[in-house]
């Protein structure tokens, strides 16, 4: 796969970057850089090649037209710190204002266009839908590079058309994201073990479906728990549940007794009466949940367990926290996930957090990104690769045109 070298000498040459800008908002303040971070050193290396570099992203989900509140303008501030220069943002994305912008660059200078999908044919779903909106983007332009992975599953005008339009290249972002990847799906050391919580059972059956065959142990926390609960026969009064899910998960279980894969469930959670940071709380045993109330959490004895059997590993993915984390109350069972992770990592397994709510989680319960093996920007596109599906953005860079 093409990355930056193969793209010659930049000097003044007009390169667009399609990075992932996507940061969490309390208003106009951001509540979680990562992902600035994370896109910074490409977009450094590039400017110090002499390149001017364009770059572009999106943040939210507006509906094809400008919409304040998903503004990148607050990103303005923080990566002009970050990259130690002064960034020109652009208040549209290919109109009078982007033009302009690019017009004057020097070599070195760093422009920002406006969200991408402030402009509809970014996420049209037709190639003749985009082909308007990739045209004007590619006519910035001389060269193009894909470094924002958490949007590499999507086939858009900024991930996808444009590298059909100009060279282009994989930043280094996207190059390292493939190769962890790469890792944990080409030949893991084992023992492989894969954490996966969240809300939604339907969101992961298909990782689950493939990672079957490929992991040792499945350890399953979050809302979507309850569901396995469910498929098991018990109680689970009013947590999380999505019943059209409670098959697909006693045949995993089937499954995995079958196959010797582990599938470790809670054998406690933390439970409520209500979605709320002041709820009376219990920890109640797994099969013994009151109807009258929800599970927020793994319990601490589940807690032990999932550290006991992470404890061993090679090699772990882990997507999805362990409970309602943001909520004092119920971010035990995640912290001490994060916990095993870290240890695992002292001890020389490769740990890898997958994105989203799991990156979120782990920062805002006070670790650090260099205490895991690596920290993906993307959680969507980490799971469809891990469900062995082709990544357009990624296809499309390994393909002659």
């Amino acid at each position: 796969m093409a990355d930056l070298a193969s793209l010659g000498d930049l000097r003044g040459k007009r390169v667009l970057v399609r990075s992932d800008l996507n940061v969490p908002l309390d208003g106009t303040t951001i509540t979680d850089d990562g992902r600035i971070r994370a896109s910074v050193p490409t977009i450094s290396e590039l400017s110090g090649a002499g390149a001017r570099v364009i770059v572009c992203a999106h943040l939210g989900r507006p509906k094809g037209a400008p919409e304040e509140k998903y503004s990148l303008r607050p990103v303005v501030g923080r990566l002009s710190e970050l990259l130690g220069r002064d960034v020109v943002f652009a208040t549209d994305t290919v109109g009078e204002s982007a033009q302009a912008a690019v017009a004057a660059m020097a070599d070195g200078d760093v422009v920002l266009l406006e969200n991408l999908r402030f402009n509809a044919g970014e996420t049209a779903k037709t190639d003749e839908d985009r082909a308007e909106f990739a045209d004007a983007l590619a006519g910035l332009a001389d060269a193009y590079v894909s470094d924002g992975f958490g949007v590499v599953h999507r086939k858009q005008a900024s991930v996808y058309d444009v590298a059909t339009r100009l060279p282009s290249a994989m930043g280094g972002l996207v190059r390292t994201e493939v190769e962890v990847l790469r890792r944990l799906t080409e030949d893991p050391e084992r023992p492989y073990a894969v954490v996966l919580g969240g809300a939604k059972v339907a969101d992961k059956l298909a990782v689950i479906d493939n990672l079957m065959g490929t992991a040792d142990r499945l350890l399953i926390g979050g809302g979507m728990l309850f569901t396995f609960l469910a498929a098991q026969g018990h109680e689970i009064g009013k947590s999380l549940f999505d019943a059209d899910s409670v098959d697909a998960c006693k045949g995993y279980l089937e499954r995995a007794e079958r196959d010797g894969v582990e599938i470790v469930l809670p054998v406690d959670v933390v439970v409520g009466k209500e979605f709320s940071a002041d709820t009376e709380t219990d920890v109640v045993a797994a099969d013994a949940i009151p109807a009258d109330a929800m599970g927020l959490d793994i319990g601490p004895e589940s807690a032990r367990l999932y550290a006991e059997r992470l404890a061993d590993t090679r090699t772990v993915f882990w997507n999805g926290p362990m409970g309602a984390f943001e909520m004092e109350p119920f971010a035990a069972g995640t912290k001490a996930v994060a916990q095993a992770l870290v240890d695992a990592t002292a001890g020389g397994a490769l740990t890898v957090v997958g994105g989203g709510d799991s990156a979120a989680a782990v920062r805002q319960l006070g670790f650090t990104d260099d205490q895991f093996g690596h920290i993906s920007t993307g959680g969507g596109a980490s799971l469809e690769y891990l469900e062995g599906k082709e990544l357009p953005g990624i296809a499309i860079l390994t393909k002659e045109h």
